[in-house]
């Protein structure tokens, strides 16, 4: 088998030939064929698109991914035990090791997800002593919580794309979690930069997912704002909002974004003014009065005790749709109409967009059906690269099933590999374009790299920082923290992060080659890599205008 440098090689060499349909996927091969413009660095791009999936680890995805550091890594750290960090024992002294999770012939796909929330993130790390994976990390499912899951991984023949993506392109292998919590929490660092209120170390923290998707609450600044701010375009595609504006399960898992889009929790973005909230107010309040019609005709105690609760019902959507209306959306600002308009993009165009159909096909001889969308999930998207409107930043939100989220069906690659032939439609799109493909955070699955956490900041002992770096912003005490259900149990004092690995692969006309890049990212990056990239860009713009105009020689510039 070839190593991978010697793919690599190949790759370079026959890129865009017929020999390249037998070793990469046709949109890869695609991508790899398409060089950029000569003299040009990435710097010249126009398009960023960023797309975070759901729930995966980086040794547990590509920790077989030859030239990284996964299971092979020379400098793996040991445990108290004296075993390397890959051996695992849990409080009864069983140790287990790292095995393969296989997606064709086991039924992983359907055993869920792990635990993942800031209490059990936390203690898998153990004040750094990162050994107790096995106890808190058990699956959810009775059935399977004597398994190891969290030691599972995937290889090449369970994620071909994916490894065939990084093959073509740029793995980074330090990539880390903004905060090691769920899905939520880093999605703000993702989108904001911060979890806190404010700017200063006493401010809370929000390290658990919304559980309220109807009612926003935060209103600290996002980073889209500051991109409005400073007249860059930007828009965040989904299919439908969280809240699924009339869909239901199992709709609800193919059509809508799963809660990824964190923008709709704060007030600033006026969710609930979106055209698709004010209709489905209208629509479920229509639906309500019908069956309160109906049970008006009925004389029974039952249909009373019904009755009385179907109006308190109808009263809340009443005071529902007195505050969610087309005028009330007209009273915005400029601003405010700008941010819930580039934030909420829908595929409302798609006259299926809120379908199902029925997809036949044959498994190995026997007939199976499968709800899937009716419409294209990435309407809105396709169309705005189509007819060149797609903008400066881009992010994408997916449907549950096309996340790779554990807990769902493992339909990701698809999603990853569309968006790809989306933007490959025009050549001329993809040589202009960088993206950005990542995870939120690690479920529940191990990763043997120990994040780089601060000291607690309010006790000796515990580890230094560089002089002049104060850790309190990174450090979370007890009354600086939501706590959604109000146990003390779920409360913990320690660092918020950074999280745990997992995998980026950034795939552009300029990373190219199948290199690792093992600089420490974490999801704060994205946004300065933004900064960077328009900044650098202004700067290049305005000296090619000056010595165009000849005002200043460029040299002096």
């Amino acid at each position: 088998m070839d190593t991978r440098r010697e793919f690599l090689k190949k790759a370079t060499l026959i890129s865009g030939s017929a020999a390249m349909i037998n070793i990469l996927p046709p949109v890869i091969q695609r991508a790899l064929a398409i060089n950029p413009e000569p003299g040009s660095t990435f710097y010249d791009a126009e398009h960023i698109v960023f797309l975070m999936q759901e729930n995966r680890s980086f040794d547990h995805q590509l920790g077989n991914l030859q030239g990284v550091r996964g299971y092979n890594d020379p400098r793996a750290i040991q445990l108290s035990t004296g075993n390397k960090v890959f051996m695992q024992t849990n409080a009864n002294g069983e140790t287990y090791g790292p095995f393969h999770l296989d997606v064709k012939d086991t039924s992983i796909a359907w055993m869920g997800s792990l635990p993942h929330n800031w209490t059990d993130q936390t203690d898998a790390m153990n004040g750094g002593k990162y050994d107790r994976w096995l106890d808190v990390k058990k699956a959810r499912n009775p059935a399977y919580a004597n398994i190891p899951l969290t030691m599972g991984y995937c290889d090449r023949s369970d994620f071909p794309f994916y490894y065939s993506l990084a093959d073509a392109f740029t793995v980074c292998d330090q990539s880390f979690c903004s905060s090691i919590t769920g899905t939520h929490s880093n999605r703000h660092y993702w989108m904001t930069g911060t979890v806190r209120e404010s700017n200063k170390p006493e401010a809370i923290a929000h390290l658990w997912n919304v559980n309220d998707y109807n009612n926003p609450t935060l209103e600290w600044t996002t980073f889209p704002e500051r991109l409005e701010e400073h007249d860059i375009s930007w828009k965040v595609y989904q299919n439908e909002l969280t809240i699924g504006y009339g869909l239901k399960t199992p709709g609800a898992d193919w059509l809508s974004n799963f809660g990824t889009n964190v923008l709709e929790y704060y007030k600033q973005y006026n969710v609930n003014l979106h055209a698709g909230a004010i209709a489905n107010t209208q629509e479920k309040k229509k639906n309500l009065q019908k069956i309160i019609a109906d049970l008006e005709k009925n004389n029974d105690a039952d249909s009373a005790a019904r009755l009385v609760a179907a109006k308190r019902l109808l009263a809340n959507f009443e005071r529902e749709e007195n505050s969610r209306t087309t005028a009330d959306f007209n009273k915005l600002s400029p601003n405010q109409q700008q941010l819930n308009n580039n934030a909420f993009v829908t595929n409302i165009n798609d006259p299926y967009y809120h379908d199902l159909t029925t997809l036949k096909y044959s498994d190995k001889g026997t007939d199976r059906e499968l709800d899937i969308p009716a419409g294209d999930v990435f309407h809105q998207f396709r169309e705005d690269v189509k007819n060149g409107t797609l903008p400066t930043v881009s992010w994408l939100m997916p449907p549950a099933n096309f996340s790779d989220h554990p807990g769902e069906p493992w339909f990701g690659p698809w999603y990853v590999s569309e968006a790809m032939e989306i933007l490959l439609q025009n050549p001329e799109v993809w040589k202009k374009t960088i993206f950005i493909v990542t995870y939120d955070e690690n479920d529940g699955y191990f990763d043997h790299v120990p994040p780089f956490v601060v000291p607690n900041p309010y006790k000796e002992g515990t580890g230094k920082v560089s002089k002049g770096i104060d850790p309190k912003m990174d450090f979370v005490t007890r009354d600086q923290q939501i706590n959604p259900s109000s146990q003390e149990k779920n409360l913990r004092e320690a660092p918020i992060g950074l999280g745990y690995r997992v995998p980026m692969i950034i795939a552009s006309p300029w990373t190219r080659g199948g290199f690792v890049c093992s600089e420490v990212f974490d999801h704060t990056s994205s946004i300065q890599f933004v900064e960077n990239f328009v900044r650098t860009k202004s700067v290049r713009i305005l000296k090619r205008r000056i010595s165009l105009n000849g005002a200043v020689p460029f040299a002096a510039t």
